[in-house]
């Protein structure tokens, strides 16, 4: 019990449908010590917050079937998940564009570096800890 009494452990959404990303990115959270929940489309994510489910970070790829990326984003903000930070990552030219017009937090081109995983993952837990 005492291992699981951290508290600082980061709660992350990846929503990506491309297997290969999904893994990469998957590896680099559990690596940097983050509870990773996968979801394969926007639909899928927007279950998830209908369930209850929280998160404290979401991985959104853009161009996925059933629902994109930025179209859940416009959904989950509307579903007032406002303190929840959202990345949106895509290798797409207008990736930034509909990502930040959706309401997105950040925007990182694919590949995203580990480096950066960290230094979002150490904003988000610093946050957390501050909060509550």
């Amino acid at each position: 019990m005492a291992s699981k009494n951290q508290g600082s452990a980061a709660r992350a959404l990846v929503v990506e449908d491309i297997k290969v990303d999904c893994v990469v990115l998957l590896r680099m959270l559990h690596k940097l010590n983050c509870e990773a929940t996968v979801a394969h489309n926007g639909k899928e994510a927007i279950d998830l917050f209908l369930e209850g489910k929280t998160f404290d970070i979401v991985f959104f790829d853009k161009d996925m079937p059933v629902m994109t990326g930025p179209e859940a984003v416009t959904k989950i903000r509307a579903m007032g998940a406002t303190e929840v930070k959202i990345v949106g990552i895509s290798a797409d030219f207008g990736g930034m564009e509909a990502f930040m017009g959706a309401g997105a937090d950040v925007f990182v081109p694919k590949p995203m570096k580990l480096e950066t995983l960290e230094y979002m993952l150490q904003e988000v837990i610093g946050k957390k800890n501050q909060s509550g």
